[in-house]
């Protein structure tokens, strides 16, 4: 997401074609253990205990810390599905900057720019 030294998130169209066309590729030529890791990863995000919503602010919070903006572009698109409130997305945006501090802030911009574009997405599908 680098464009000369500088970030330039991708749109939500973008974000969407780029992930289902690799994870398409990735899943025709990989190996067992990647096709389980992927099966691993969307079972963990399934009901239990905990609904589904919660496990994705839960793992929206764990990306902002963790920074990587293709996992929270990822997460708020399912919390946006799973019927989170754009308040309980700010506060999960609050946790994950308290836990990771202000290098947070950069993802935090990129992650309400992606929000706004989710919700424009949802609202035109409507």
């Amino acid at each position: 997401m680098s464009e000369s030294g500088s970030h330039k998130a991708r749109s939500y169209k973008d974000f969407q074609e780029f992930r289902s066309d690799l994870n398409d590729r990735i899943l025709a030529r990989g190996t067992t253990i990647t096709k389980r890791f992927f099966t691993l990863d969307t079972k963990t995000y399934e009901p239990g205990e905990l609904d589904a919503k919660t496990k994705e602010l839960l793992g929206l919070s764990a990306s902002m810390v963790l920074r990587c903006d293709d996992c929270i572009a990822y997460h708020i698109d399912q919390c946006v599905q799973a019927g989170a409130s754009d308040e309980e997305l700010f506060e999960t945006f609050d946790i994950a900057l308290v836990v990771g501090g202000s290098i947070v802030i950069p993802h935090l911009r990129r992650a309400v720019a992606f929000l706004d574009e989710c919700r424009a997405q949802q609202d035109g599908a409507s």
